[in-house]
C-alpha cells in the first residue's frame, strides 16, 4: 500500500491543534455557513389560466332505508355462515379419509 496518492491529504489525521470534528481537508476555505435557500421571485400577476364555468353545486344523495340495509347485512351474513359450515364439512370429510388411509 503507498501513501504517496494525491488523494492522500484528505485521509491524513488532524493536526494536533485542529479543532475536534473538523472535517475540512487541508487548502480548502470552511463555508462561513448556511445563508439559506436561494431568493425566489414571485410569480407573474395573471399566471393562472382564467376561469369561465362554474361547477354545478353538489346534488343531494338519495334517502337511505336502513330497514332493507339490515335486512341484506343479515342475508349476506347467513349466506357467508352456510358458506363456511359447507367448506369445513368439506373439510373434515377430507381429514377422515386421509387418516383412514393412513391408518389402514
Amino acid at each position: 500500500m503507498t501513501y504517496d496518492d494525491q488523494n492522500a491529504d484528505l485521509w491524513r489525521r488532524p493536526d494536533a491543534g485542529a479543532e475536534p470534528g473538523q472535517t475540512t481537508p487541508p487548502g480548502r476555505v470552511p463555508p462561513a455557513g448556511y445563508a439559506g435557500p436561494p431568493p425566489t421571485d414571485p410569480p407573474p400577476a395573471g399566471w393562472r389560466p382564467p376561469t369561465y364555468v362554474q361547477p354545478p353545486p353538489p346534488r343531494q344523495l338519495a334517502p337511505q332505508d336502513f330497514d332493507k340495509v339490515e335486512a341484506q347485512e343479515k342475508e349476506a351474513r347467513t349466506l357467508t355462515y352456510g358458506v363456511a359450515l359447507v367448506a369445513a364439512a368439506v373439510m373434515v370429510v377430507l381429514s377422515c379419509l386421509l387418516c383412514s388411509r393412513v391408518l389402514f
